[in-house]
């Protein structure tokens, strides 16, 4: 029997990564806000491997954290190593990379959760969304409460009708074991939304007592722990070493002669899976040439023996997957805790969502994270903090906050769902930014802390701590244009043994630093200047000062991308009324409805001569209006 449990602004379905900052940034906006979680137990797990970052996934950390997030403070507590990825390549690239603590990371987060003004936090399963008059009105539990509300936040995971494949074994369930959520999926059909059947998959986790880690290489964190929150100094822990080994022909050919025993060449497995994180089988498959393939030990946290297995995500059965373990170096006699897995989960097709993540058909319903077809944690929480922030920007009926492709990775993210779809689990990298070179980790504060305080997501405290390091750059480079070096024996004696060529006249320290022998530390003391400022305004001064020419190409870029996306489109159009727009295109425009000519430009479908048949409309239509004076 269902009875009224309460009255909340939003209500968030779902507490990993996605649920977790939507919840947070509605209640911390000031919204009585509802958050339901499966289990209370799995509040932000680290269902797969136990990290947090990477490539092109740093960057979202710290863009989550600029905007007043949580997801960089949490790992920040939690975290037992970490290390500065792409460091031989270009600051565009740089990108950190933390192993958590995967019980500290849950156990901290759960605790920010309940200590949370304006927030509740209760363990359910919502099996309906209900509205009334195209308006979010309540949400329903298997239980019978129905929690009145005004906007929801799906964040439902992996978890939607999920099933677990090891071989041939197959069962109803969600990751480790956990109950899967069996009545959204049909709900969300009855909505009108469609949705896909996508896979994703985990390593096993292997007992460290049985491993021989002499047979290793020893993967150690930095000597300097960068932390990933801006809020955050260097930390200091001792960290927990990783380790890295190799699969051989031996592990390969036990993998080709149980083929026929994978679920994913057997027909059983029926998502689809993301090419580019693809299990160790597919590997074989795909790229029979190699020889070997890097297998990283990956410690799950300080008080367990569980090591997670990186590089050797399957569904093969138990059997063999102890058989193909048992032939790598260091692993010969390993002991398997949990196995590896294959999981199938529902997910939306997201070009049903505008880019503030709304359903374009159901006011104040909003989804985030895999929902949305999208994979990882970090992908998951970047859409997590926006859709919390335009759930409320859609109570208080302001104009919702869009990054667009040359603000944020988070843009770039949100775009390729909301324009582009995506036929598997969507996986964010650093060729997926067009504008990258901006776009950088270590600047996130400087593009987005701004719009959060606007928001009111950013705390004081975090605004003038950006608007110091803002101020102490300015501060710093007009410093080291205004200190000329002379050109004496001794600067230029310096000069050679760095490599760089002596000076004929006096020069600035601005315009030795843009040379690529130079580094910052070389310019303090060529300028006999006291470091007044700190390593965050060094990097930033050093980044600016050398990737100069760089940077303003690309200013220019984004300004001819923004004058595209500044060409809006009125949501009133008719497409099927502009002569010469091929079928395709119309159909596409019309379930896409983009925002501006820029997106509509990014459509798979929409051609060149499309925007140009439909600039010309537009344009006629602007005139024929302005003729009329309306």
């Amino acid at each position: 029997m269902e009875f009224n449990a309460g009255k909340y602004h939003i209500a968030v379905i779902g507490a990993g990564h996605a649920g977790c900052e939507a919840a947070l940034a509605g209640a911390r906006l000031g919204m009585k806000t509802l958050i339901v979680a499966l289990n209370l137990e799995a509040i932000a797990m680290l269902a797969c491997n136990p990290s947090i970052g990477g490539t092109s996934k740093g960057h979202l950390v710290r863009e989550v954290d600029a905007l007043g997030g949580e997801m960089g403070i949490n790992i920040d507590k939690s975290l037992i190593q970490i290390r500065m990825l792409n460091t031989g390549k270009g600051p565009a690239v740089h990108s950190l990379r933390a192993q958590a603590d995967k019980h500290l990371y849950h156990r901290e987060m759960k605790r920010t959760l309940e200590n949370q003004e304006n927030l509740t936090l209760i363990q359910g399963e919502v099996e309906e969304i209900r509205t009334r008059n195209g308006k979010v009105e309540a949400v329903k539990l298997a239980t019978g409460q129905v929690y009145y509300c005004d906007a929801v936040v799906v964040a439902s995971g992996v978890y939607l009708k999920s099933r677990i494949i090891i071989g041939e074994y197959t069962a109803e369930s969600g990751p480790s074991g956990l109950y899967p959520a069996r009545s959204l999926s049909r709900n969300l059909r009855d909505l009108g939304f469609t949705l896909y059947r996508f896979k994703t998959g985990t390593p096993a986790r292997v007992n460290s007592r049985s491993l021989d880690f002499s047979k290793m290489i020893v993967q150690p964190g930095d000597p300097t722990l960068a932390p990933f929150s801006f809020m955050n100094d260097p930390i200091k822990i001792e960290q927990v070493p990783c380790y890295l080994t190799y699969t051989n022909e031996a592990t390969h050919e036990i993998i080709r002669k149980n083929l026929h025993r994978s679920p994913l060449y057997s027909g059983v497995i029926e998502g689809v899976g993301a090419r580019y994180c693809p299990s160790i089988e597919d590997k074989i498959v795909r790229f029979p040439e190699k020889k070997s393939h890097q297998i990283f030990l990956e410690p799950e946290g300080l008080y367990t023996n569980e090591y997670y297995v990186q590089g050797m995500s399957s569904s093969l059965p138990v059997d063999v997957q102890i058989d193909v373990y048992r032939t790598i170096p260091g692993m010969e006699n390993v002991e398997i805790m949990r196995p590896a897995y294959a999981i199938e989960y529902d997910c939306i097709d997201s070009t049903q969502l505008k880019l503030s993540l709304e359903s374009k058909e159901i006011k104040g319903l909003f989804f985030a994270g895999q929902i949305n077809g999208s994979s990882g944690y970090e992908e998951a929480a970047a859409q997590g903090i926006m859709a919390g922030i335009n759930a409320v920007q859609y109570l208080k009926n302001e104009e919702p906050l869009i990054l667009d492709r040359s603000d944020a990775y988070i843009g770039v993210l949100i775009d390729d769902l909301a324009t582009k779809g995506t036929p598997e689990p969507y996986r964010m990298m650093t060729s997926r930014a067009e504008y990258r070179l901006l776009l950088r980790q270590d600047n996130a504060d400087l593009r987005l802390t701004e719009k959060g305080y606007k928001i009111g997501l950013v705390t004081e405290e975090r605004y003038r701590r950006f608007m110091a390091k803002k101020e102490g750059i300015e501060k710093e480079e007009k410093r080291l244009k205004e200190t000329i070096v002379p050109p004496s024996r001794e600067n230029n004696e310096y000069l050679s043994s760095l490599g760089s060529t002596p000076i004929q006249s006096g020069i600035s320290l601005y315009d030795l630093l843009k040379r690529p022998e130079i580094k910052y530390k070389d310019i303090i003391k060529l300028g006999n200047l006291s470091e007044e400022a700190g390593p965050a305004v060094q990097e930033q001064v050093e980044i600016q000062v050398k990737y100069e020419g760089y940077i303003n190409k690309q200013i220019r870029q984004v300004e001819q991308f923004k004058k595209a996306e500044n060409m809006r489109i009125p949501q009133d159009i008719d497409y099927d009324q502009i002569t010469g727009l091929r079928l395709e295109a119309v159909q596409k425009l019309k379930a896409v409805q983009p925002m501006s000519i820029g997106q509509a430009s990014r459509i798979s479908g929409v051609s060149p001569a499309d925007i140009s048949v439909l600039m010309i409309y537009l344009e006629k239509r602007r005139r024929e209006r302005k003729a009329d004076g309306s």
